[in-house]
């Protein structure tokens, strides 16, 4: 008899940006001279960006030359049980918005004071992540794996 076999799929765009909704914590990885990093970090997503919070630091220097990033989610059961997400896209800092953008940031930075209240006030939990970015979703990629049906299911 053999064993059921566990199922892998493709999750279409709508399935993505919904998983990318329903967590908060993710990797962006960047390119740094001849090596590739990663950094976790916590993030929301809304109107079609994820936006987040990071120290000031090298990784800021590399991403306004070089603003092309991957931000990738996971989420992890079992070995045949998690959803993985992940986005090619180009990063933006807050400070350099042009007007017409602002009232974006401003949702952005509300969503991200839901789920840190007191973020960028006297308050703020992590007060050294006082640089707010956000990252486009250029290419979106998305891929689960289901346990194998139970017999008789």
């Amino acid at each position: 008899m053999s064993q059921p076999t566990p199922v892998i799929r493709v999750l279409d765009r709508a399935a993505c940006e919904a998983f990318l909704a329903r967590c908060h914590v993710g990797r962006v990885a960047f390119t740094t001279h001849q090596r590739v990093d990663i950094e976790p970090l916590h993030y929301v997503f809304v109107d079609g960006w994820i936006y987040g919070r990071t120290s000031p630091g090298s990784k800021l220097d590399v991403v306004a030359h070089r603003h092309w990033v991957v931000f990738e989610v996971d989420e992890v059961r079992g070995v045949f049980d998690w959803r993985s997400v992940v986005v090619h896209g180009a990063w933006f800092n807050g400070h350099d918005a042009p007007p017409a953008e602002h009232a974006a940031w401003e949702r952005g930075l509300d969503a991200l004071r839901q789920l840190v209240p007191g973020a960028l006030t006297p308050t703020d939990p992590v007060p050294f992540r006082t640089e707010v970015f956000r990252i486009h979703l250029d290419e979106v990629t998305g891929r689960e794996c289901l346990p194998a049906p139970m017999p008789g299911q």
